[in-house]
């Protein structure tokens, strides 16, 4: 948890960017950070937002690295081309997003990359912040291998409850078949998911006996998290990353 290291112990991590095969056999870029030393460690697949593969993902990764895990980011833009986060994400929403099938084939390909390692203690976790949240969601039900996820303010419903085109499914479609705690965390001023929202996918998954908890916070909106942008908060930031910590410390690390 936060400042709870003790002064004389060691530390180090590292962190790179490898290529690995990722959905359809593509190859794509990966930023892969851990602990320095012989582990075992657990490890964890952060989902990217729709900012981008961009340099407060990267800060997330050492950071949970720092508290020891194994963390693999895909570059699940990686298809839209290269160029800085900024113009890759505008890019990316031209091209009306990236595909849910191939953001699911690039975090099942990273958690496998996770769990070949050989400081891997064989359990993973999967987190994500906005479309990244929905994203982890989605894995939660549909990507085998995950003990715990966290869905930090991400929708799985339509905006505004628009019913679903003919054919469509919604993440919270899939909710029958989440297996796995899931933590949530979001904010109570928030536009999208917005209170109603989030009720939705609470009544969802009370209704089906889910192991879930959600925490929701007055005073934050959207993007609870991002100390880069005017929508930080830090009070509620730092509560609910104790507690997203603390679940992943919980599910993974015993």
């Amino acid at each position: 948890m936060w400042n709870s290291f003790n002064t004389a112990d060691y530390e180090g991590i590292m962190s790179e960017t490898v290529v690995i095969d990722g959905y359809n056999g593509d190859k794509i870029r990966v930023y892969y950070s851990r602990p320095m030393g012989s582990g075992p460690y657990p490890g964890i697949v952060l989902i990217p937002h729709m900012p981008g593969w961009d340099e407060w993902l990267r800060e997330q990764c050492n950071r949970f690295s720092r508290h020891g895990y194994a963390v693999a980011c895909p570059n699940i833009y990686e298809r839209v081309g290269h160029g800085t986060p900024t113009e890759v994400s505008a890019k990316a929403r031209e091209n009306g997003g990236v595909p849910d099938e191939s953001v699911m084939g690039d975090t099942a390909a990273s958690l496998s990359f996770l769990k070949c390692q050989t400081n891997s203690n064989g359990k993973a976790g999967v987190i994500g912040m906005c479309s990244g949240g929905r994203h982890t969601f989605l894995a939660a039900c549909t990507v085998p291998g995950f003990d715990c996820a966290v869905d930090c303010w991400g929708g799985v419903t339509n905006p505004g409850g628009a019913p679903a085109a003919p054919g469509q499914k919604t993440p919270l479609d899939y909710a029958p078949d989440l297996n796995i705690p899931l933590l949530g965390i979001f904010g109570n001023e928030d536009f999208w998911p917005d209170k109603n929202a989030v009720d939705e996918m609470e009544k969802v998954l009370t209704e089906l006996g889910k192991d879930f908890e959600f925490h929701r916070y007055d005073g934050a909106g959207h993007g609870i998290w991002y100390y880069d942008k005017p929508m930080y908060r830090q009070e509620q930031a730092m509560d609910s990353w104790e507690k997203a910590m603390a679940f992943f410390d919980k599910h993974l690390k015993s």
